[in-house]
């Protein structure tokens, strides 16, 4: 609606080489743009907290004005009741400029078109991933937790790019290949009743007011909240004067009402505004409401024939309706005027830009002044013949009261008295969206919505003035409502995760099915292990990692101290976490009459911590749960996680049937 602004602040060079040097630039990162906002923000934050005390102050006042009977208190306590009252005034004025100024924003081109209200992205602040992930590998997958710095810092670089987003394509992937690789920490780091020690900082996108939580789930909620985010900036972006343009702000504003959508259904205990479920269902049905508006300007501009096609413009006209008479809904007025009532229902009413909701208000007003107006067009400018113009029944509707439809008269006189009643209802109704942009001091300063409103208003009162006759004494008549009607419904489009492949960072770990937060194992080894006539005594089974099925009583195996259920992590020193259970078999085989050095892990109850010395035997159930030779294993080079938040959700584990292989012989 209003350009963001760009202004570099001071140190804005300092923090680019800074982030330049860290590694921090990646594709679809723009690292300039965090300056701008992030003080904008905290601004924000500040004016809240200054309104919460001036709030706190007036209750305080106003009790004591009740509760006294001296006159003198009496005064001096309404004088200091209109100072707070005037001081709230102020700091509301000042939040609703701070408002328009981060989250809307306007169409990179010179068409007039009505702007749209993009989303402002949430700010997080930087977190430092090394202690709580250096522990917890050290502690619980028995590895040297500093051999692992490499691996944190590529995630921590990655989520320090993903805070400033470029408004792209490249930027949603950014967003999107962070939100999968927490999908990779969540199932391998995060324990179904615990979590990673870290505390996650995040500001709310439409007050300013920080929240924070240890939830791993809170990360990706406010990852996939900036995803649809980004997309109605990307769609408020569009060049909506031509079909293209108007077809990718379609497109665009979908997948933000999909991303909406997945966050309302996901996470239930927001602790910020801007994530509660009453937010996300108001953000949902103006994002939709705002897809509806591209697919009727679109429609418009791929009108065949002008104000003379009258089909057309009877198309437009329900298009662009609204009545309350009508369940149906799809159209332009109608969809502003259920995100105008959503907007307008407690809790979020309290904290959503009023710039917002009176925008929303003049679109109302604005499109349904739009169907009026076509139909008065439809009505004097289209053709007389009858087979011209669609069913009756389709266009207009009758009072509520009344069952019937009123019909399109085909006489010209008639067309043009109804034709001048829609005009009327067209101009009273530009007229009130003019009224209701001058009522917000943060719209008085969009001209090209006041031009948008100006020419409308112009156009129709210049149609009226040609319709209006000297000799023209009959009563006038009162126009029906228009039947709401949409060529296009836009559907929610819920975001595919999928499509941005991600290499699981962590992937030195081994499997997360096994060597997971989740699971609890001893490593024990290097065992080793000789070959005798009947091979090294035990049995293989499976993939990534190799389990020992089998051993064979009194053999070599068993000897060493080897049990079945024991999963090989390591051959003569390599890891082998990854290895097929061919390459391991092979392994063995080339050892020779020397034998072999393993190191195994043995699966544990869930109450002893894991660790090395005498084993217990290995959980039956969680054997059989694993996966064996056969099955798909991630690579070292891609990883596709799972595409749902998943909070508060076991993982499941598939189970296939497996192969056993003896151990090679000599």
């Amino acid at each position: 609606m209003i350009p963001e602004e760009r202004q570099d602040s001071p140190g804005t060079g300092e923090e680019s080489t800074r982030l330049q040097a860290a590694g921090s630039v990646r594709k679809g990162c723009d690292i300039l743009a965090q300056t701008q906002r992030g003080r904008l923000q905290s601004r924000r934050a500040c004016i809240h907290q200054q309104i919460s005390k001036e709030l706190r102050m007036r209750t305080g006042a106003e009790n004591l004005y009740r509760a006294t009977s001296n006159t003198r208190v009496r005064e001096t306590v309404a004088l200091e009741l209109g100072y707070v009252n005037s001081s709230l005034q102020l700091l509301k004025e000042e939040l609703e400029e701070l408002d328009c100024s981060v989250d809307t924003d306007g169409p990179s081109s010179e068409g007039i078109t009505v702007p749209m209200i993009p989303l402002g992205l949430k700010e997080t602040k930087e977190l430092d991933w090394s202690t709580a992930l250096k522990e917890l590998i050290s502690g619980h997958f028995g590895e040297d937790g500093s051999s692992y710095d490499s691996e944190i810092r590529e995630l921590t670089d990655l989520r320090q790019a993903m805070r400033t987003p470029s408004r792209s394509e490249s930027g949603l992937e950014l967003l999107m290949a962070y939100y999968n690789q927490l999908c990779l920490l969540d199932a391998r780091f995060v324990t179904p009743t615990g979590s990673l020690g870290l505390l996650f900082h995040w500001y709310d996108s439409l007050t300013g007011v920080p929240a924070q939580q240890r939830a791993l789930a809170f990360e990706k909620g406010s990852v996939l909240f900036n995803i649809g985010a980004l997309h109605t900036q990307i769609g408020a972006r569009q060049d909506r004067s031509c079909p293209e343009g108007a077809g990718l702000a379609v497109e665009a504003f979908q997948k933000a009402a999909g991303a909406f959508s997945l966050l309302r259904e996901k996470f239930s205990r927001a602790p910020s505004p801007d994530m509660s479920p009453a937010s996300l269902a108001m953000l949902e049905q103006l994002m939709i409401a705002q897809a509806q508006e591209s697919v009727f300007e679109g429609l418009l501009l791929s009108a065949p024939g002008g104000p003379h096609d009258g089909s057309a413009q009877l198309r437009l006209a329900q298009e662009a309706a609204q009545s309350s008479h009508c369940p149906v809904h799809g159209q332009v007025a109608a969809e502003y005027e259920l995100a105008h009532r959503a907007m307008a229902q407690p809790p979020v009413r309290d904290y959503v830009p009023f710039a917002w909701t009176t925008l929303v208000n003049v679109k109302a007003e604005h499109f349904r002044a739009l169907a009026h107006y076509h139909v008065a067009t439809a009505l004097c400018d289209g053709p007389p013949a009858e087979a011209e113009l669609p069913v009756p029944e389709q266009v207009l509707l009758g009072a509520p009261a009344e069952p019937w439809c009123p019909a399109l008269p085909q006489e010209p006189e008639e067309r043009r008295k109804l034709g001048k009643a829609h005009l009327k209802r067209a101009i009273l109704g530009q007229e009130e969206a003019l009224r209701l942009h001058a009522v917000c001091r943060a719209l008085r300063s969009v001209d090209l919505l006041q031009v948008v409103l100006g020419q409308a208003l112009r156009r129709s009162l210049a149609k009226y003035s040609e319709l209006d006759l000297e000799d023209d004494f009959f009563e006038a008549i009162e126009a029906p409502d228009v039947q709401p009607k949409t060529c296009q419904r836009p559907e929610v489009k819920v975001p595919n995760f999928s499509q941005v492949k991600v290499a699981d960072i962590f992937h030195r770990l081994g499997p997360p099915s096994v060597f997971s937060a989740k699971n609890r194992w001893r490593l024990t080894g290097p065992v080793h292990v000789t070959r005798g006539e009947g091979g090294f005594g035990f049995t293989l089974r499976g993939d990534s990692p190799v389990l020992i099925a089998a051993v064979i009583p009194g053999g070599h195996a068993a000897a060493a101290g080897l049990q079945e259920g024991d999963y090989i992590v390591s051959v003569d020193g390599q890891p082998c976490k990854w290895w097929k259970h061919a390459e391991v078999v092979a392994r063995l085989r080339a050892a020779g009459g020397e034998g072999a050095s393993l190191q195994v892990a043995t699966l544990l109850p869930s109450a002893e911590p894991p660790g090395t010395g005498d084993r217990r035997p290995a959980l039956r159930g969680l054997l059989r749960s694993q996966k064996a030779c056969g099955r798909e294993t991630p690579g070292p080079a891609r990883a596709s996680p799972r595409p749902l938040l998943g909070w508060g959700r076991k993982a499941k584990r598939g189970k296939t049937g497996g192969r056993l292989s003896p151990a090679p012989q000599p």
